[in-house]
């Protein structure tokens, strides 16, 4: 037999039940909040033609896609970011789709990055997007459904970055990119950054004097929350946006920013051959996930089973199978020991090794009166019950 090593590819990361549950938690606390305000789910396939994802991201970004012929010949590339495969399925399906159309999305993509900390080369992005409309309410409810999301997940303490990408307008591209790292670096290193570029210094002030612009104040109006702040030096790196262009950060989180996003009008239209207006935002999925746990955001017990039926001995093996199918009816999620020769101490130290609160152990006596002992594994209690009264407690 060949020895293979077990080992993930530098770069992609197995993620066992216990982190699984948090990052599922999380995708069901902003799917909820999504789904509230209209938008529905969209999924697109890992695989792409290469000629729908070529030349879109820059030169860098053809470099790090993930490209090759399959084994039909064909040039294919794994999926790159989530906005080229909507612009692409808003033109292929646009008889079939509602305009304005609003749509999340929450798959894996893909990236030949270089690894290191907080750098994957499979990772999940989680967009929600609003094609079809420049209404600046629609831009509102986009930040609203943001700001819905981080409360929806516990958190408290954060500010919504925003900025208008024509604050920007008559300035160097490469005088932005360095203005943009104003609260990296402080703004001597960028004074000192544009002077060896052979730009004008001047550039930082007039951007640190712009105000918000009347489509930012009546966005931000409508908005209406304290926590949106305006900051004029916010440019975000894509050069896509053509108006909105918005940040998260978390207090107390110093990784950076847990998401960004903005207006990009010309670029869902790409395949359509027409201006097509967007506005979205990105979850930056695993700073998130980073963020919730420096805060202790999770709940303690995120297990999803509620309770284990033991097996008391090989005898008694099918009353507990009994009772294990009459608790699923009742929308209760069981598991059921699957050994009948193994010793109660054992089933009981692997529900709390799980982290599963409740167990129900159905023994001679209780077969015989027809109960069950439930044993409470948080507070260390037991109580011999009815099944009627087991399910009600279980369910509360």
């Amino acid at each position: 037999m060949q020895n293979i090593r077990p080992q993930t590819l530098k770069g992609f990361r197995d993620f066992l039940p216990g982190e699984t549950r948090k990052r599922q938690y999380v995708i069901n606390r902003l799917k909820a909040v999504f789904e509230s305000f209209g938008f529905e789910p969209l999924e697109t396939p890992a695989l792409e033609y290469e000629e729908v994802l070529l030349g879109k991201y820059g030169e860098e970004g053809d470099k790090l896609m993930y490209r090759f012929e399959d084994n039909g010949g064909r040039k294919v590339a794994l999926r790159y970011d989530q906005t080229v495969p909507l612009a692409r399925v808003v033109t292929q399906y646009s008889n079939l789709l509602p305009i304005p159309f609003k749509r999340y999305q929450i798959q894996p993509v893909w990236r030949a990055e270089n690894p290191q900390k907080g750098r994957f080369r499979e990772f999940l992005q989680c967009d929600i997007d609003t094609v079809g409309s420049n209404s600046p309410m629609t831009d509102a409810e986009i930040i609203q459904a943001v700001i819905k999301s981080l409360e929806n997940l516990g958190f408290t303490n954060f500010k919504v970055l925003v900025n208008d990408r024509n604050n920007f307008a008559g300035i160097e591209p490469s005088a932005i990119v360095t203005i943009d790292k104003l609260k990296k670096i402080g703004q001597e290193a960028v004074l000192e950054e544009l002077k060896k570029k052979g730009l004008p210094t001047s550039s930082l002030t007039e951007v640190l004097n712009k105000g918000l612009t009347e489509k930012l104040k009546n966005i931000t109006d409508i908005v209406n929350d304290s926590r949106v702040v305006f900051d004029s030096t916010l440019a975000r790196g894509l050069d896509y946006y053509t108006g909105l262009i918005f940040e998260i950060e978390i207090d107390g989180y110093e990784a950076g920013s847990v998401g960004g996003g903005g207006r990009y009008d010309n670029l869902i239209g790409m395949f359509a051959g027409r201006q097509i207006p967007a506005v979205g935002f990105a979850f930056g999925f695993d700073r998130l996930i980073e963020a919730m746990n420096q805060q202790n955001l999770f709940p303690k017990d995120l297990t999803t089973t509620q309770v284990l039926v033991t097996i008391f001995n090989p005898d008694l093996q099918n009353n507990s199978l009994e009772i294990s199918s009459q608790l699923r009816s009742n929308n209760i999620n069981t598991e059921v020991w699957l050994d009948p020769n193994s010793k109660l101490e054992k089933q009981l130290k692997y529900a709390d090794q799980k982290g599963i609160p409740y167990v129900a152990i159905i023994g001679p006596e209780e077969a015989a009166k027809n109960v069950v002992t439930l044993k409470n594994l948080a507070n260390k209690t037991q109580e011999v019950l009815s099944l009627d009264e087991a399910i009600v407690k279980i369910m509360n």
